[in-house]
């Protein structure tokens, strides 16, 4: 008897690791091989989520970071997508960036457009519930998106990341409002929460907005006025010096314009909440 039970767990955590082993793959998009890892785990009409690295990174090296969206993945049905920017860097909106995606002017929006086709043709994906989330260079990325082809997107969340200045982007905006979550620290010197310029790995990326510009911007797209509603978050780590508070545009048949201000959050993400799953909740409120 103990060899069938022991057989049927072993049945059943290899049939779980094949649920979500990740695939890797690339599209050929204007002479360039352009990589990507997701998760062969979803169902049909499963929401799309990309989740993007930071400059210098990768899709593998993000992976280890939004863990607890894979946890969820499969009760949410969440298809997960790690794309590789060009050389470890995103060709986003600023035009100063000195990395070889920038330099090169790497087609983004035609990469992100031929996964999100790629998707819908082999896992018949919800193509009205497509979703980015990055990190520092992946939420200019993330913005990026928004910014250039908000058709295809639902939400966005950009962690760690300002909009460029307006003498810094070269992204032809098109200025539709749409769901919209920021999450940015206040003691935050390579993305500076007052704005200014940023720098990592000796890579200028040039000037950003305030973060508070910022959050103007996408709530006055959605037509909002006068003072988002503030709460205090709960401080699950008081150990760690940080502290959170949510300012919420909310109305009906208007999108939720969101900031997270991390009282002396760095270029880092909080304790007191998990960015990725804050994301997701984020994204499903756009869905209702």
């Amino acid at each position: 008897m103990q060899q069938k039970y022991l057989f049927a767990l072993l049945l059943f955590i290899g049939s779980f690791i094949a649920q979500a082993q990740i695939v890797d793959d690339s599209l050929l998009i204007e002479g360039h091989h352009r990589s990507f890892h997701f998760l062969k785990s979803a169902k049909s009409n499963a929401s799309l989520v990309f989740v993007l690295h930071g400059s210098g990174g990768n899709g593998t090296q993000m992976r280890a970071r939004a863990k607890s969206l894979e946890g969820i993945a499969p009760t949410e049905n969440i298809l997960l997508v790690y794309p590789d920017g060009y050389k470890k860097y995103w060709n986003e909106c600023r035009k100063t960036a000195n990395s070889a995606a920038n330099l090169e002017n790497i087609n983004e929006n035609a990469f992100f457009g031929s996964m999100i086709d790629y998707f819908k043709e082999r896992y018949q994906i919800n193509e009205k519930q497509v979703f980015a989330v990055g990190t520092s260079g992946g939420g200019h990325m993330a913005y990026k998106l928004a910014l250039t082809m908000p058709e295809s997107f639902r939400a966005i969340t950009a962690l760690i990341a300002n909009l460029p200045d307006t003498n810094n982007i070269d992204c032809e905006e098109k200025r539709r409002a749409m769901p919209v979550m920021i999450v940015n620290g206040t003691a935050d010197k390579t993305n500076p929460y007052e704005g200014g310029e940023v720098i990592t790995n000796n890579i200028s990326l040039g000037l950003v907005r305030s973060t508070d510009r910022t959050f103007a911007y996408w709530s006055s797209l959605a037509g909002y006025k006068g003072k988002p509603q503030m709460q205090n978050l709960p401080d699950t780590d008081p150990k760690d010096g940080k502290t959170i508070e949510k300012y919420t545009f909310k109305k009906k048949r208007k999108p939720e314009v969101t900031l997270l201000k991390v009282i002396n959050g760095k270029h880092d993400y909080p304790n007191d909440i998990d960015v990725h799953l804050e994301a997701w909740e984020f994204f499903k409120r756009s869905m209702k």
